[in-house]
């Protein structure tokens, strides 16, 4: 979800097959840069996967280019990552959140499983509550939301959404990314 100058990003923290809990203290977002953050809900396995396919991409780009990756650069690296497998997809649907390095302008972006990005204006939704988290941020969403009032917004969004979903829950990490730090908070959610 972007803010003014800032922007949000948040998941629960349930691990799950079908209606039975595993674990509850999955993560699903993981920090590519320091104001760069990539989501990726889905399967378990593939939710790893990714990650540590991302993680080798960056990498390998900060050593050729000698210079951080970019929002929209790592928009392209999972494009292209994700369009690859189409015929044998990754159960994923990733989101990225982050600031730009030069102008720290917003910048969200979201994914089907075969890498077909989306760039919204205001807020991205993934995982197994899409639809509740889609009403839940749209009647809740303003624009030039300040970071306290991104960081309500965005955890009103997720927990009402959570409360409506039988597989998701189990608390929640909210990421709140602004130009000089990035504040990351738990919030609890349904526990059952």
């Amino acid at each position: 979800m972007k803010g003014k100058n800032c922007v949000a990003i948040a998941a629960d923290r349930r691990f799950g097959v079908q209606l039975q809990t595993i674990g509850t203290d999955m993560d699903k977002i993981f920090e590519i840069g320091p104001k760069l953050f990539v989501g990726i809900p889905g399967l378990a396995t593939d939710t790893q996967t990714v990650h540590e396919r991302l993680r080798f991409r960056t990498n390998v780009y900060e050593l050729r280019e000698n210079r951080p990756v970019t929002p929209q650069v790592l928009s392209a690296m999972v494009t292209n990552l994700l369009y690859e497998h189409r015929f044998g997809p990754y159960f994923v649907e990733p989101v990225i959140a982050g600031l730009d390095p030069k102008t720290n302008e917003p910048f969200v972006c979201g994914f089907d499983v075969i890498g077909c990005p989306c760039e919204p204006e205001d807020f991205i939704v993934s995982g197994t509550c899409e639809e509740q988290l889609l009403g839940m941020c749209e009647s809740l969403y303003e624009p030039n939301l300040e970071p306290d009032q991104l960081f309500e917004t965005i955890s009103q969004a997720l927990v009402n959404a959570c409360d409506r979903d039988a597989i998701s829950g189990w608390g929640a990490k909210v990421y709140i990314i602004e130009s000089d730090k990035v504040t990351i908070r738990k919030v609890r959610t349904r526990m059952d």
